[in-house]
């Protein structure tokens, strides 16, 4: 049954539109579809929703419209235009002893991943470093930055500006924190290029990653200093952030939670897990991480920390895009007498356990196995000891790497799971 484009249903329970009524809408124009949400539930609007693209292309999406988690949260907090979910098999690798200022104990790691041989190869570092007494882990620095970029008059009024801001920060902080009751401005830094005036302010967002809080805190500073100086604000973000792209910045400066994880490895251990020895371990990393990743030209001197930054930031709730900061991590090791000790250092790692992601069931539950669920007690330290126990978890997947690469398991580990 098709009905008139000037006939509308409103939200009532059940619809008094069928569903071959709502279609009929959404191909004839008089209903768009990210407006289903205002005339049906969200549950009902995803299935329309889904529906419809089903019927303009032809392609059947059964699977993506089976799912478990909260359609009324996240239709309305999380993601537009839904029809559904993809589901990712997560694994967990584990337990792994981390010795942190805020994470202490045995964890169990969630891995979301559809590689095969992933969590396998964590899991067998996660067991070297627990046999080995566990990763020392330590938050360096805890910050995310937003930059706003001014255009000034002339070089002259750029360099005005500039001593304008760093003259000025309690009022850039005043009026940054009378946005949040949570967030705290810790700082500006200037960077003038020409008649563009950078100005990279950040905060500290306690459980949260920040993002939004940051940005609308710089929005009020931005307004402050556009006002004192006569410098046109010409975007929020001017990429000095830098958000969601690999940039020497973050690397040099710091972002989000700069955490560094390190553990001793004695030559027993190294033979009887990894199956080859200190020297040759040693030269793997000096060889592929820091010598082939100059000659590449790359921002992150590791074996694969991306795999693991992108296994937990799925499984919990974390924005996939900040993957890019957080895998620009730095591998080191040190022999010394009878054994070594591996680092790794991840100068900007953007995560929280509160807002975003965070709070859909499944990914709360991920949170919730590593006990960091929500908010910490006091403010912040649930995020540092999420941060420190996946600094740790990038550790082990570097040690497992190396290993197999020293070894030369690699091949066989992949054949032998059939990936």
């Amino acid at each position: 049954m098709s009905v008139s484009p000037q006939k509308k249903c409103y939200s009532v329970t059940p619809p008094s539109c069928s569903m071959d009524e709502y279609l009929q809408r959404l191909r004839d124009g008089s209903l768009k579809l990210y407006a289903l949400e205002g005339e049906l539930s969200p549950a009902e609007a995803v299935r329309v929703r889904r529906r419809y693209i089903e019927g303009e292309t032809g392609v059947s999406l059964g699977k993506v419209g089976s799912y478990t988690i909260d359609i009324d949260r996240v239709a309305h907090k999380n993601c537009e235009n839904m029809i559904g979910a993809v589901q990712v098999p997560v694994g967990v690798a584990g337990p792994l002893k981390v010795s942190g200022e805020y994470a202490t104990g045995e964890f169990y790691l969630p891995l979301a991943t559809t590689e095969g041989a992933l969590v396998a190869s964590v899991n067998r570092g996660c067991g070297a470093i627990t046999r080995a007494g566990g990763a020392e882990v330590r938050i360096l620095r805890d910050g995310m930055t937003r930059a706003p970029v001014f255009a000034a008059r002339s070089v002259a009024h750029a360099r005005e500006v500039a001593d304008w801001v760093a003259a000025n920060v309690d009022a850039l902080a005043r009026a940054a924190e009378a946005t949040t009751s949570h967030g705290k401005f810790l700082g500006a830094v200037t960077t003038v290029v020409g008649t563009s005036v950078f100005v990279r302010m950040e905060f500290d967002t306690k459980d949260a990653m920040g993002m939004n809080m940051v940005t609308i805190g710089s929005e009020k500073a931005a307004e402050l200093i556009a006002s004192a100086t006569g410098a046109h604000l010409v975007a929020l973000s001017g990429n000095l952030c830098t958000d969601k792209k690999p940039a020497a910045v973050n690397v040099v400066r710091g972002r989000g939670r700069s955490v560094c994880a390190g553990v001793w490895l004695d030559d027993a251990l190294i033979s009887s897990v990894f199956k080859t020895d200190a020297r040759t371990m040693a030269e793997v990393n000096r060889r592929k991480n820091l010598v082939g990743s100059a000659a590449a030209g790359s921002l992150g001197f590791n074996a694969h920390a991306a795999n693991v930054v992108a296994a937990m930031f799925i499984a919990c709730g974390q924005d996939p895009a900040h993957v890019t900061e957080g895998s620009m991590a730095i591998t080191t090791v040190d022999e010394g007498e009878g054994g070594l000790y591996v680092a790794v250092t991840l100068p900007d790692l953007p995560v929280g356990t509160v807002g975003g992601g965070t709070g859909v069931e499944t990914q709360a539950e991920c949170l919730a196995l590593l006990g960091v669920a929500g908010g910490g007690r006091p403010p912040g330290s649930n995020a540092r000891k999420f941060a420190e126990i996946l600094a740790a978890g990038v550790l082990a997947g570097e040690l497992s790497l190396l290993g197999a690469l020293a070894a030369q398991h690699l091949a066989r580990a992949h054949r032998t799971l059939g990936r």
